[in-house]
C-alpha cells in the first residue's frame, strides 16, 4: 500500500493512539461509560475511534496495486470491399451496412480497445493503424469503397501484419520454408467482415492457422443472404450469395464464432454479442472512497449500538 501524503499516516497514527489513551482514562473516570457488560462498555466507542482513524487514514490518500480486469487489447476490423458487396439483399448495401455497424462498435468501445481498419478486395491494405483514437477510425470506415475481387486469405495476413508489426506471409507451397514465427499476441481479436466469396489466394484457412498459432482469435461476420443477389460488375449482372461454410471453418480454426448478419439489425446485433476477452493488470487504485466509507459504516453501527444500549450518545 502506497500513501499520496505519507506524512499524514504519521499523524494519523499519533492521532489515533492519543483519541485510544483519552478514551482509557476518560473510561477510568466516568461511571457512565463503565455500564454494563464489557462488550456493551467499549464496542461502541471502539468503532467510532477506530472510524475517526479511517477517516484520518483517507487524508493521507491510500492506494494499492491491485490486479484489476479490463476489455482491453487490439481488434482488427478487416472489411471486404469486393464488388459483391455492393448487392442490396442486406439494406441499403452489404457494404453500407457493414460501415454503419462497425462505427457504432467503435464508439461503444474503452479507450484501452485500439481499433485498426483492414480493407480487402483481391489484395488487402491497412487504412487506418490500431488506436484509441476512435473517431480517426470511423472516419475510415466511412472512406471505404467496394472494388475488385476478393481474398480472405490476404485479409488475415494483412491484418497479422498489423498485429505483429512485421510482414506476415504464408510459404509457397512446396518451397520447404517453415510458417513464420509471429509471436503471441493472445489479446488481439481480427474480425472479417465479409459475403465470404474467395475468389484468390493466399489459402484463407492457412492463414487462419497461422492467427491460431500466434494466439489471434478470429470472428467472422456473415454479411449477406443465403439465397444471394445479383451486382453489376463491368457491365455483366453476377450471381453473389454468402458463404457460411468458409466463414465458418475460418472462425474456428482459431477458436471464434461465426456470426450471421443476414439484415442491418441483425448486423448490429452482431457486434453487440462480439466477446472482447478480458485482460488483468496490476494498476493503484486509490483507497481514499473505501477507507471513508467504512468509516461512516462504523460510525452509523456505533451510533446505533449506542442508543440501543445506553438510550443515548455517550
Amino acid at each position: 500500500m502506497t500513501f499520496q501524503y505519507p506524512i499524514l499516516v504519521a499523524v494519523a497514527v499519533l492521532a489515533t493512539v492519543a483519541l485510544f489513551i483519552l478514551y482509557f482514562r476518560m473510561h477510568r473516570r466516568g461511571p457512565a461509560l463503565r455500564a454494563g457488560s464489557g462488550l456493551r462498555r467499549h464496542l461502541p466507542q471502539v468503532m467510532f475511534l477506530s472510524a475517526a482513524a479511517l477517516l484520518l487514514l483517507a487524508v493521507a490518500r491510500p492506494a494499492a496495486t491491485l490486479p484489476v480486469a479490463r476489455a482491453a487489447g487490439t481488434v482488427i476490423l478487416a472489411f471486404d470491399v469486393s464488388n459483391s458487396m455492393k448487392a442490396q439483399d442486406v439494406q441499403p448495401s452489404r457494404l453500407d451496412a457493414a460501415k454503419s455497424a462497425a462505427t457504432e462498435f467503435v464508439r461503444a468501445q474503452p479507450d484501452s480497445v485500439n481499433v485498426g481498419i483492414v480493407a480487402f478486395d483481391q489484395g488487402a491494405l491497412t487504412t487506418q493503424q490500431p488506436s484509441e483514437d476512435h473517431d480517426a477510425t470511423v472516419a475510415a470506415i466511412k472512406r471505404l469503397q467496394v472494388n475488385g475481387g476478393t481474398s480472405l486469405g490476404q485479409a488475415i495476413l494483412a491484418s497479422l501484419t498489423v498485429v505483429a508489426g512485421k510482414p506476415v506471409s504464408l510459404p509457397d507451397a512446396g518451397s520447404g520454408r517453415p510458417e513464420p514465427d509471429l509471436g503471441y499476441f493472445g489479446n488481439a481479436t481480427i474480425v472479417v467482415l465479409s459475403d465470404g466469396e474467395d475468389t484468390g489466394g493466399p489459402d484463407a484457412l492457412a492463414a487462419a492457422g497461422l492467427a491460431a498459432k500466434a494466439g489471434v482469435r478470429i470472428e467472422t461476420v456473415g454479411v449477406g443472404t443465403v439465397e444471394g443477389a445479383t451486382v453489376e460488375v463491368d457491365g455483366y449482372q453476377v450471381a453473389t450469395s454468402l458463404n457460411e461454410d468458409l466463414l465458418t471453418q475460418i472462425a474456428q480454426t482459431t477458436a471464434g464464432n461465426y456470426h450471421r448478419a443476414e439484415n442491418a439489425q441483425a448486423l448490429h446485433d452482431v457486434y453487440q454479442s462480439l466477446d472482447l476477452r478480458l485482460s488483468t493488470e496490476r494498476k493503484p487504485v486509490e483507497l481514499t472512497g473505501a477507507a471513508a466509507a467504512i468509516a461512516v459504516l462504523l460510525l452509523t453501527i456505533g451510533g446505533i449500538l449506542m442508543t440501543t444500549w445506553f438510550g443515548r450518545i455517550l
